[in-house]
């Protein structure tokens, strides 16, 4: 995991230096400013005498005495616990400034902490009492420039950062061109540096006012693959810079003082990388999570990175659910949903009994009530876990101290148990858990983290029986995370944290409300005043938990697992498929041959083209046998085209209007066709005569489709029609007669209407670019989404029926999910997409510009732009292998394409 990896990369560099100091021995808030070389000089003036050197650290809130000697342990002495600060040999508060001899700075203190001492980590030792330790610098006129800082310590680090500035000679070329310098602290876990962030044409710059840990920390742009605005301390002062594509740990990452400069910054590295991945969106992930690209531990990293969780934050670390409940038995069952954690709920309401006992004292408690007093996450939470292998950070936090034995990580069914039933305890897990590195498991370090109650020594984590060894327990955890019960209730948990549970009253109703102080927004740190009042706010915000950043407002998608896919689509006749083996396979070849088509999409090329039309064509429809072409225009004919003799066989006009689709009924007998001039037609291609007219709507009809006897109509007066076909043997005439079976009703003009395999859903596209999700069974509406700015220009069901995929006037491609009604992805392009065909991953569409585009949804990107028409592309026909397309454009033209491969 990255924590681990980055603490293990630091300890790999602290083996060729001798340096034990890290900024870790700090205070939260406090600030390092600058080292000497001195020497403590030990019983000063007596026989006893004794000279220790070693650097002296001078920070906001005390003073850090370094010894060079490891043996030796490292001395900080708090400012707060100082009752007196001169030079050596000195009286009186007004003769600090004398000029002197004296290289010797006094510390008269009441508190002392002693800190690695043998460079073993162990608690801080306290020693108490009235007592004056004497240091020597190596340089003595740097003693009254150190006393006048440690007098006015208060008000030095906005004074230094307004005087001092980036250092230019620290620029790699002298050609390089400055863009912007501001003032900025760098982040790592518990602790914050200040310094000054400058950025070149080139290069990303960060110089510490105190040249710790080095002097200045470079990022060459072209390196940079993502860049992430951040909240930090629940203000929007955080950018975190990766030069990885898949590392959780960040390069560097920055805290602000200025929102505008955070801003200016991360606009001008955005728009300069060449390789800069845009800033995903959670709901494009949650499109190739949903068909399976991405796992579920994937997803949770990405949803936790884009809602500001943060390797380098404690107080954001990335969160997981707790998925297994079951840790005594022997063997695991992940086929037993009674082994997994109910999802739907949060820690704190998963104890029937203590549940009560919250939601009573709720009840009573005055506004702004909470059900629970402590967060799911928190650095001390992230650090109770990690504390084996990072347990400095635990010293840091604690100051100095490790916590009570028997309240350590001791075992996993322990700490399970007290989740449930502790009446303060309500925390998830960290990614640790699901990953590959044992090491937070085991006490390597042979750390002495005390004796518990019953005698025996703190050591490696307790496991559960069914786990054999720690690479064992951290394989089944990951085994049950992408467990199909998981994989079905994931999002019930990802509406609780990341979701629309997380805040309101859906919160209230789902049990899941915490300290308002966890919530962006809860305090303005801006409007307090006092500064010992604002870092006590700010101390409680970071180490009392936050809640992430809210992702999506309404309820999450659930996964597409194998128990939630759709039947395979039925032939063009609807002729079930035969349960037999040998059928079963060739319907396998056939799935597999279209998987394997629309891989190479991209590989369309031109096989012939023929003008029919003296407009533009408006739709396609073939015969089964692939023999005949029938086509509508804007001139108002329906065509039919014979592809053996390729030669134009028919033209049939039923108005002056033009007419905007066709389709072939089962059989390949008649061809509707519909009208501008409000009408549906029916023409015979036995007879070659119309066979009859539907004159169903008040406005121009703008598409229509039809499924098992039933005809579907949309028309510019705002209706979509359902008509029932009654057989010509029941009305005694060989006309086609309809009976309205329901209207569905809109606000604005319908342009486009489709159907999901099964007939049950319908979606329809108007004019003011509404898109409207239809329950066909009880003709009322799943959903409406505004999705587009202008007319929609098409839609259709993905052919799982999980999806619809929408195009509009305003250039956009937007994915919806069916069961929840979310945008879960939105593309863009120069031009809009008039038409489009696709298998749920990938689409090909036809462009205003007349090229026919490759998109790639679940890497939601623009793949490829094939020549095509001269004009829109205004219609798309695809055979049932998937191995033939027709287009039909503006150019009056039709286009047959072939896939090589």
């Amino acid at each position: 995991m990255a924590f681990i990896r980055k603490k293990q990369q630091e300890q790999q560099l602290q083996l060729y230096s001798k340096e034990r100091f890290s900024l870790l021995l700090l205070n939260l808030e406090e600030y390092y400013f600058e080292q000497h070389t001195a020497h403590h000089i030990q019983h000063k003036g007596s026989q006893k005498e004794r000279r220790v050197r070693g650097s002296l650290k001078i920070c906001s809130k005390s003073v850090i005495f370094e010894p060079d000697a490891i043996s030796q342990p490292i001395i900080k002495i708090p400012l707060r616990d100082c009752i007196k600060i001169g030079k050596h040999g000195e009286n009186g508060a007004n003769r600090h400034f004398a000029k002197a001899k004296s290289g010797g700075i006094s510390l008269i203190f009441s508190q002392v902490y002693f800190i690695k001492e043998h460079n073993i980590v162990a608690p801080y030792k306290i020693e108490r009492g009235r007592m004056e330790y004497v240091f020597e610098l190596d340089v003595s006129g740097k003693v009254e420039d150190v006393v006048e800082t440690l007098l006015q310590i208060t008000a030095i680090l906005q004074s230094r950062l307004a005087r001092t500035s980036f250092d230019k000679n620290r620029f790699q070329s002298v050609s390089e061109k400055l863009h912007m310098e501001c003032k900025a602290e760098m982040v790592t876990p518990l602790v914050t540096n200040p310094g000054h962030v400058c950025i070149t044409d080139t290069t990303l710059y960060f110089q510490p006012l105190n040249g710790y840990p080095k002097p200045v920390v470079q990022i060459t742009l072209h390196d940079v693959c993502r860049i992430y605005k951040r909240r930090h301390g629940l203000m929007p002062l955080g950018l975190e810079v990766f030069c990885t594509e898949d590392d959780l740990c960040s390069d560097i990452y920055l805290k602000f003082y200025d929102p505008q400069d955070r801003d200016e910054l991360y606009f001008y590295v955005a728009t300069y990388l060449e390789h800069h991945v845009a800033e995903r969106t959670a709901e494009s992930y949650t499109l190739q999570w949903q068909r399976g690209h991405l796992s579920n531990y994937q997803y949770l990293l990405h949803l936790n990175n884009l809602a500001d969780r943060s390797c380098n934050d404690l107080s954001q670390y990335p969160v997981f659910p707790w998925i297994i409940s079951d840790y005594c038995s022997s063997e695991l069952d992940l086929s037993n949903p009674g082994t997994f954690r109910d999802l739907g709920k949060p820690v704190g309401a998963l104890n029937k009994e203590r549940l009560e006992r919250l939601l009573a004292r709720y009840q009573e408690m005055p506004e702004p009530k909470f059900m629970y007093g402590s967060h799911y996450s928190s650095p001390g939470y992230v650090l109770f876990y990690l504390v084996r292998i990072a347990p400095e950070y635990m010293l840091c936090l604690q100051n100095g101290r490790f916590d009570n034995a028997d309240r350590m990580f001791n075992s996993i069914a322990e700490t399970w148990k007290n989740c449930l039933d502790g009446a303060t305890d309500f925390k998830e897990l960290i990614p640790e858990f699901y990953g590959d590195d044992v090491s937070f498991l085991v006490n390597s370090l042979k750390l002495d983290l005390g004796k518990r109650q019953g005698g025996q020594m703190v050591d490696d984590v307790e496991l559960p029986p069914w786990a054999q060894s720690p690479e064992d327990f951290l394989q089944k955890s990951k085994e049950a995370l992408e467990s199909n019960y998981v994989s079905e209730h994931l999002h019930e948990w990802i509406d609780l944290v990341f979701g629309y549970k997380q805040k309101g009253s859906e919160a209230v109703g789902a049990h899941n409300v915490f300290h308002p102080l966890t919530y962006e927004g809860g305090v303005d740190l801006n409007s307090i005043e006092d500064p010992d009042e604002k870092v006590a706010m700010l101390t409680q915000i970071l180490e009392f938990g936050q809640t992430p950043r809210q992702l999506f407002l309404t309820p999450h998608p659930q996964r597409i697992t194998e128990k939630f896919k759709s039947l395979p689509q039925t032939s063009c006749d609807n002729v079930s498929i035969a349960d037999s083996p040998g059928e079963e396979s060739f319907e396998d070849l056939t799935e597999e041959s279209k998987k394997l088509a629309w891989n190479n999409i991209a590989k369309l090329q031109l096989h012939e083209q023929y003008k029919l039309h003296k407009e533009a064509v408006t739709g396609i429809a073939v015969s089964c046998n692939g023999s005949s072409v029938f086509t509508t225009s804007q001139d108002s004919t329906l065509k039919m085209f014979s592809t053996e003799s390729k030669m134009l066989q028919r033209s049939i006009s039923f108005s002056d209007m033009a007419l905007s689709s066709c389709l072939l009924l089962p059989g390949d007998a008649t061809v509707i066709s519909s009208s501008w001039d409000n009408n549906v037609y029916f023409y015979s291609i036995a007879f070659g005569r119309s066979q009859g007219t539907l004159m169903g709507h008040d406005d121009a009809v703008s598409k229509i489709c039809w499924h098992d006897n039933r005809l579907y109509s949309a028309s510019w007066d705002s209706t979509v029609k359902v008509w029932s076909s009654v057989p010509a043997e029941m009305t005694g005439t060989k006309r086609h007669h309809f009976d309205l079976l329901a209207e569905l009703e809109h606000d604005v003009s319908v342009d486009t209407i489709s159907l999901n395999a099964a007939s049950t859903l319908l979606v329809s596209g108007t004019k003011e670019g509404t898109v409207t999700i239809w329950d066909l069974t009880t003709a009322t509406i799943l959903h409406q989404i505004q999705c587009h700015s202008g007319t929609v220009c098409d839609t259709a069901f993905s052919p799982d029926s999980r999806h619809v995929l929408s195009t509009g006037e305003d250039s956009y491609v937007n994915v919806i999910d069916v069961q929840t009604g979310m945008l879960i992805s939105s593309m863009t392009s120069d031009k809009p997409q008039r038409c489009f065909i696709w298998d749920g991953n990938t689409v090909l569409s036809g462009s205003q510009s007349g090229e026919l585009l490759v998109w790639d949804l679940l890497g939601g990107k623009l793949c490829e732009r094939i020549q095509g028409h001269k004009g829109a592309v205004t219609c798309i026909w695809m055979n049932d292998q998937c191995s033939s397309i027709i287009t039909g454009g503006e150019d009056r033209k039709i286009m047959f394409w072939k896939l090589q491969y």
